[in-house]
């Protein structure tokens, strides 16, 4: 399924920032392409579901909270 996003576009010295609007996700490039092509590497990772290679462990973890 495609989704379109939109971006802001600035640049900051030598580099160009590509903000996603809808999502917070941004990356950067030496031209506003670059930047963009970045974006949307970052973007097509950001909705990539997670794969463990490990499966994590699950701890309990005991404190005092002393009353306010």
């Amino acid at each position: 399924m495609k989704q379109k996003f939109t971006a802001s576009i600035w640049q900051e010295d030598e580099w160009f920032i590509a903000q996603c609007v809808e999502v917070d996700v941004a990356s950067q490039g030496k031209t506003e392409d670059e930047a963009l092509e970045n974006l949307r590497e970052a973007l097509e990772l950001h909705f990539t579901p997670p794969v463990a290679t490990l499966a994590p462990q699950i701890r309990s973890v005991e404190i005092e909270v002393k009353a306010a």
